[in-house]
Order: C-alpha cells, then sequence, then structure tokens
C-alpha cells in the first residue's frame, strides 16, 4: 500500500513537473508502475535464485561424475 501511494506520489510530482495539464494520469502511472514492480521483482529474484541453484547442481555433478559427452 505504502509502495503504492509512493509511487503515485512521485509520478504525479513527474508529471506536474512540465505543467501541461492535471497530474493525475501521472499518478496512476506512477502507481501502476508501483504495483507492477512489487509483483514482478520477487519472480524474477526467484527465477534468478533457481536458476542458479540449477546451474551449481549441474557443476557439482559434473565434478563428480564427470561430464557427459553426446548421445
Amino acid at each position: 500500500m505504502l509502495s503504492t501511494a509512493l509511487g503515485a506520489l512521485i509520478g504525479g510530482a513527474i508529471d506536474g513537473a512540465d505543467g501541461d495539464d492535471s497530474t493525475m494520469d501521472g499518478a496512476l502511472a506512477g502507481a501502476a508502475t508501483a504495483i507492477v514492480v512489487r509483483t514482478l521483482v520477487p519472480i524474477a529474484v526467484t527465477y534468478a535464485v533457481g536458476w542458479g541453484v540449477l546451474k551449481g547442481l549441474e557443476v557439482a555433478k559434473d565434478s563428480v561424475f564427470g561430464k557427459r559427452t553426446g548421445s
């Protein structure tokens, strides 16, 4: 909730800097960006950690059993 409000405030401030129109569309874009970032960052971190674990297991397996060459 706080990140969404903060995103709305920052987006509104950035949009209001040019002075052309209301800051509402910038606030909405900032809030939407905060929601997307709050959702996607944990997914990306989880994927990266999982990929690293799988690569580590592959390297460990190859060092124990030797690298497997084609079929």
